[in-house]
């Protein structure tokens, strides 16, 4: 049976012109290829995320989700919005233990709806915009985070190798090699110049923790990895589906990990955190907590952990900076995904500034 989205808030849709979305091309497609696809199915656009759109397509009986590539002109970087990859890792994880959606089809012919798309399976859950979970009870917060530890953990104790995912990445050099692309995105999408991020683009590549990046740390990295794109079950502090697999591929465990704790350091609001509020009154464990649990699931000492932190850290706040200069470069050239897009872009300096304080062992400016 075909699984329906319950988000803890209603997911906002917005019914999308066929000049976007050609239904009747895209039913001609799928029919064919997905049992039970209806010929009469209408698709509304997903609002939120802010690269690769998505829509739902409901059809009388059974709905689904399909995913496809922005159009050229959003395209910053050859590798970004490879919806292949995508379709890929979720059909690999399909038995993994892991909790991913059923995936169905994937059209690289972009003359069927003008872009290439795959088609999943919609799940049945709840989906937490705000990672302070308000819609959930207080003393049932905790137990939110740490099963979304767990499915982290349980992502990185894959094995890849197994799964014939031997060629999805480099098996080796994945700090060194990250730190040069993020740069690059960084150089490519910026308006002026941001110091912090210059900063942290000559202190990275010198501060790599010893054998961070060798070959047999290796493991899948979801590379998004944060509530909001994890699917709940609807009752219960269960993942039922992890989403938004776009910047998955074979890196280093940490850095998904410490991508995951941002929410402890960035504030909340547009950017989604929690960094500037009181932990223990919301109910949520704090961060040396949530890295303790890992740690014990992962089989990792903790203190190992939190030694090599502030560049775990500083790496990510660097990432998303560069994300962020992206996502502002799309919506000055009218092509972002999302109608948050330029008021989030301008978080891209103090993102950045963050993560400098963090590689310096200094508090973040808006913790002080």
């Amino acid at each position: 049976m075909n699984s329906i989205l319950s988000p803890s808030r209603p997911v906002k849709v917005m019914s999308q012109p066929l000049k976007e979305l050609d239904e009747l091309a895209l039913a001609a497609y799928l029919k064919p290829l997905i049992p039970g696809f209806d010929e009469k199915v209408r698709a509304e656009r997903i609002e939120g995320g802010q690269s690769n759109p998505s829509w739902i397509l409901r059809g009388s009986q059974q709905s689904w989700v399909l995913r496809a590539k922005p159009a050229m002109a959003t395209q910053l970087m050859p590798s970004a919005h490879a919806i292949e990859r995508e379709f890929r890792i979720l059909k690999a994880l399909q038995n993994s233990g892991v909790p991913v959606p059923k995936v169905h089809a994937l059209c690289e012919d972009e003359s069927v709806i003008g872009v290439a798309f795959y088609v999943m399976e919609f799940v049945e859950g709840r989906v937490f915009r705000d990672p302070t979970m308000p819609e959930v009870a207080k003393d049932s917060r905790r137990d939110y985070i740490i099963a979304a530890n767990d499915v982290l953990a349980k992502l990185h104790r894959v094995d890849w190798r197994g799964l014939g995912l031997s060629d999805f990445g480099r098996h080796e050099g994945y700090y060194t090699r990250l730190i040069k692309r993020w740069t690059q995105q960084y150089i490519a999408s910026r308006q002026a110049p941001i110091q912090a991020m210059d900063r942290l683009a000559n202190w990275l590549p010198m501060n790599i923790p010893y054998g961070a990046d060798n070959a047999e740390n290796t493991v899948i990295t979801h590379g998004d990895y944060r509530i909001e794109n994890l699917m709940f079950h609807p009752t219960r502090p269960e993942v039922v589906a992890v989403l938004d697999w776009e910047l998955c591929t074979l890196g280093h465990p940490l850095s998904d990990l410490a991508y995951s704790a941002m929410a402890w350091y960035l504030p909340s609001g547009i950017l989604r955190g929690y960094g500037d509020l009181n932990f223990s009154e919301l109910g949520l464990p704090t961060e040396q907590e949530y890295i303790a649990h890992y740690a014990r699931q992962f089989h990792l000492q903790e203190m190992q952990i939190h030694k090599d932190w502030p560049f775990y850290m500083a790496f990510n706040f660097f990432r998303l900076s560069a994300i962020l200069e992206g996502i502002g470069q799309r919506e000055r050239s009218g092509t972002a995904s999302s109608t948050t897009a330029k008021q989030i872009a301008l978080m891209a300096q103090p993102v950045a500034e963050c993560g400098w304080a963090i590689a310096q062992g200094q508090t973040p400016r808006w913790f002080v």
